[in-house]
């Protein structure tokens, strides 16, 4: 892939391999961790903490009883693309409580995934709204749990009310080559747009 026109917010490493910021959002409980987790290639950075008692009915567990640790400052991982990119990974924490940590995660980030749990839609809706209030590119990632249902693309797009250009792609979080695919597309996305916005008049 040519990686020409990622030179800003990113820097260049030893031997002109070029680093990205991405971030990894979503909702509570929609595999954040998880993703980065499982494509890191080094040892993830996680800030999880158990959920006690204290929580009960500041978090909603409302499909995700089982969850028994949460984010609360953020996730990090980094994964060589290929030899010319690196990606570093900041997962968002996904309680309300914790959203204002968001504008600092943000900062220099030049893509994101949003990772949706299809069961639980309206749980992703205010990370698509930071993405689109803070104009980051992001590609929606379908992560299929167990007992998820199989729904239509566009009505997938149509509840979420997203753009017809934003790419939406399965994944399990758990796997490291799906979470692989899904962080390809998003430099693909990325590099569609770059592309699209050199050929716009000034």
């Amino acid at each position: 892939m040519d990686f020409k026109g990622f030179d800003h917010p990113d820097r260049k490493l030893g031997g002109g391999t070029r680093s990205v910021k991405v971030m990894i959002a979503g909702g509570f409980g929609t595999g954040k961790t998880t993703m980065v987790g499982s494509v890191s290639d080094i040892k993830p950075l996680t800030t999880e903490e158990t959920l006690t008692q204290a929580s009960a009915g500041v978090d909603n567990l409302i499909g995700v009883a089982d969850k028994t640790e949460t984010t609360v400052s953020l996730d990090f991982g980094k994964i060589g693309i290929n030899d010319e990119l690196v990606l570093y990974l900041f997962g968002t924490p996904g309680q309300e409580r914790f959203w204002f940590l968001w504008n600092g995660l943000f900062k220099g980030a030049l893509g994101a995934v949003v990772l949706v749990d299809t069961r639980r839609l309206a749980s992703s809706f205010r990370a698509i709204e930071e993405m689109e209030r803070q104009d980051v590119p992001f590609v929606i990632a379908l992560n299929v749990f167990p007992d998820s249902k199989e729904h239509p693309i566009e009505e997938i797009r149509d509840a979420l009310d997203i753009s017809p250009h934003t790419p939406i792609v399965a994944c399990d979080a758990r796997d490291r080559a799906s979470s692989r695919d899904v962080l390809v597309a998003l430099i693909r996305h990325l590099q569609e747009r770059s592309a699209a916005a050199a050929l716009e008049p000034r």
